[in-house]
């Protein structure tokens, strides 16, 4: 302790009386579990910190907004939780080059509001904007509402900074859309969810603040209209669909109503589509909107169809996609993240359906996520006392196997995952990454336990 007291000072260490009054994650209210908790401000601190704890074998869990899905920055008494909280800068904006560098732990909103100041657009978006951090949407590899566009995390990083677990600084902070001198080495740390090296900073790609956005929320009776209005858009809108986010019918009725939200339309339609376009020619954009979708109209591709007038309105309809808190009690509740071909979804949500209600009489399932990159998400309600997780678990992930899909299209594996990464990589794909660890950190001391088991 008084080690990491020499490099912070006494103020940025927390320890058990501090840690009692923080809860282990969004998904867990539990006081946090660590030895100590360590809130470095910079690079130099945090290889610093790794330095000591590789001399001392200390295991090391590494935290940014707390909001991860599958209990990846879960710590125990034992190991060292280092936030980089207080490392939340946006450094530098370069307008002409369309680029940032922005600290791992600095918030995507807060982000996305402040290169918007100087008419710039990070496009990376997803409902946890507000807490989580682009250290660890680089860690993960998110995705969110408008990969359908913009792609992944991974897209989106030009070049980044990290802390190896000896505490070797990789400073690979490449400006440039083009550079093939060698391997890329930061793909080694984006998506492998802290167990490589800890991302410190981060080269983000910017792009020009859309001039116009068109939203609406549509209605079908089929998931064939599904697919046929995602392909008329993506043709008839020149590559400027953003966003086409799909809600069950179960999921729209279940968080409307009663569920919190207004239903902007009648809440008896199989399939619900929240989509956006960006553009630049305002005038000339809506027209061309609202003429697609009046055309689906009369085709009956769509069956009803709204369109927000204002910026309350648009948030609106996307608050119904993106907050769910109605079906979050009671608990159990199991929310899961998986990718499939759009062809499969289908015959997989009947599948996993099915399971659900004959494993449990009053069991629910609600359905929604990004269709036009196969992204679905689940919520499973057993409607039943006790813990039913690993049940729920075979429910979702068995009927993925025979379609070659994902248990993972965004969220990662972190320690929820770790039985299921089998169903989706193969044994030799995992010695690999076995053979990465042992190799960047052969005391395994980094994010221990995630991903897979060492």
């Amino acid at each position: 302790m008084a080690q990491f007291e020499n490099i912070l000072g006494r103020n940025r260490l927390m320890t058990n009386e501090v840690l009692a009054n923080r809860a282990t994650s969004f998904w867990n209210s539990a006081p946090m579990q660590a030895k100590v908790l360590l809130l470095p401000h910079s690079t130099e601190e945090v290889s610093r910190i790794m330095r000591c704890c590789h001399k001392n074998d200390q295991t090391v869990v590494v935290h940014g907004g707390l909001t991860g899905c599958v209990n990846g920055a879960e710590a125990t008494s034992n190991d060292v939780v280092l936030s980089l909280e207080k490392m939340d800068r946006v450094q530098e904006i370069d307008p002409v080059g369309c680029t940032a560098i922005v600290e791992a732990g600095a918030k995507l909103q807060a982000v996305q509001e402040t290169v918007a100041e100087q008419g710039l657009y990070f496009p990376l978006d997803l409902g946890a904007r507000g807490s989580c951090t682009i250290g660890g949407n680089a860690a993960t590899n998110a995705g969110g509402m408008n990969v359908l566009r913009y792609g992944m995390m991974r897209n989106l990083v030009l070049g980044l900074e990290a802390v190896m677990a000896d505490g070797t600084v990789i400073s690979s902070m490449n400006r440039m859309l083009k550079n093939n001198a060698g391997y890329d080495v930061k793909q080694i740390f984006i998506g492998t969810e802290g167990t490589l090296g800890i991302i410190t900073k981060v080269v983000i790609r910017l792009f020009p603040q859309p001039a116009s956005r068109q939203n609406a929320l549509v209605a079908m009776t089929g998931f064939d209209e599904v697919t046929s209005l995602l392909g008329r858009l993506q043709k008839q809108l020149g590559g400027s669909l953003s966003a086409y986010e799909i809600m069950w019918g179960d999921y729209y009725e279940a968080v409307t109503g009663e569920g919190g939200h207004r239903a902007p339309l009648s809440r008896n339609f199989p399939f619900y589509v929240v989509l956006q376009a960006e553009s630049n020619d305002p005038e000339a954009d809506s027209e061309r909107f609202e003429a697609i979708l009046g055309q689906a109209l009369e085709d009956e591709v769509i069956i009803d169809a709204v369109i927000p007038k204002s910026e309350a309105e648009t948030r609106e309809i996307w608050n119904i996609r993106e907050n769910f808190e109605a079906i979050q009690e009671p608990e159990p509740v199991y929310l899961y993240d998986v990718s499939l071909p759009i062809r499969d979804m289908p015959g997989y949500v009947a599948k996993v359906r099915e399971n659900v209600t004959s494993r449990w009489s009053k069991g629910r399932l609600y359905t929604f996520g990004h269709l036009a990159d196969g992204n679905l998400h689940f919520f499973v309600q057993p409607y039943a006392e006790g813990d039913h997780h690993h049940a729920s678990d075979e429910c979702v992930y068995e009927p993925l196997v025979e379609i070659g899909g994902s248990v993972s299209a965004e969220h990662g594996i972190g320690i929820e995952k770790l039985r299921w990464l089998p169903h989706s990589r193969s044994p030799d794909e995992i010695n690999l990454m076995r053979t990465l660890k042992r190799s960047l950190d052969p005391k395994n001391l980094l994010n221990p336990g995630r991903v897979f088991e060492c």
